[in-house]
């Protein structure tokens, strides 16, 4: 199993002989306004992609399919849906695809609970994007665990902080490989609506035998725990040799 960073949350997942994108967000840097309310004021995605548009493209014509976790635009944006093939698969969340189809893709499938996709076993976990009111107004995440033969089990929780619903997803599918996504999103108000390093923690804990992948940092001006210092806080802690931070282009291999 491969597992390559592209930027924030955009992941390029070799599992089963199939190659996944994960949550497009493939607009240049500094090409959408800052997300309101919250401390750090600067356009978005505040770092480039790691390839060229000849480069991306070819790498897009190499995809089986695409698993979108949410539609907030930081995991599917407008560059996304004019570059992405209409005819690629798509995999999310209940509820999510009347909007892709509209954006013209042709074959979306929602993952209610599981889905047997072409030699993948899909389950779909559920979580929670933040606490209180703004958790509520963030609306529905999921994250997907991935088996294929042979391979690791791969965890992406998606959008959420440390809570009930991925202890119960740790415990439930005995992930070997997990993708956080951390950075610690707030707004000017509230607490975290991503994971913070003691949320990342938690799930070290929960699942000690697991490699962690630290995602969703340095791109997006709401999240604020940065890589170096979650990598910092993991050594402090005693999880440096669990935790992985890769650095946007970075292919991980399991």
């Amino acid at each position: 199993m491969e597992i390559q960073l592209l930027r924030h949350a955009t992941l390029v997942v070799e599992c089963g002989g199939r190659r996944l994108m994960v949550d497009p967000m493939l607009g240049p840097k500094d090409g959408t306004d800052p997300i309101p309310n919250t401390p750090n004021q600067v356009r978005n995605p505040m770092v480039k992609l790691p390839y060229d548009d000849a480069t991306l493209r070819q790498l897009i014509s190499s995809l089986d399919g695409v698993i979108v976790t949410h539609l907030h635009g930081d995991h599917w944006d407008r560059r996304a849906v004019e570059l992405l093939p209409k005819s690629l698969p798509l995999l999310c969340q209940p509820g999510n695809e009347e909007r892709l189809q509209t954006d013209g893709f042709q074959d979306v499938t929602p993952i209610a609970d599981t889905l047997d996709w072409n030699g993948i076993s899909l389950n779909r976990t559920g979580g929670r994007h933040g606490t209180g009111e703004i958790g509520e107004r963030m609306g529905a995440v999921s994250g997907f665990v991935l088996r294929a033969d042979d391979e690791p089990v791969l965890y992406i929780a998606g959008d959420t902080i440390w809570c009930a619903e991925v202890e119960e997803a740790l415990a439930a599918h005995s992930p070997e490989v997990i993708v956080l996504n951390s950075g610690a999103a707030q707004f000017l108000v509230g607490d975290p609506i991503t994971m913070t390093a003691a949320d990342v923690f938690e799930v070290c804990r929960a699942a000690p035998d697991s490699a962690v992948i630290a995602v969703h940092m340095d791109s997006i001006n709401h999240c604020l725990l940065t890589r170096r210092a979650l990598s910092n806080a993991a050594e402090e802690a005693g999880f440096s040799d669990q935790v992985r931070v890769p650095t946007n282009g970075e292919v991980l291999t399991f």
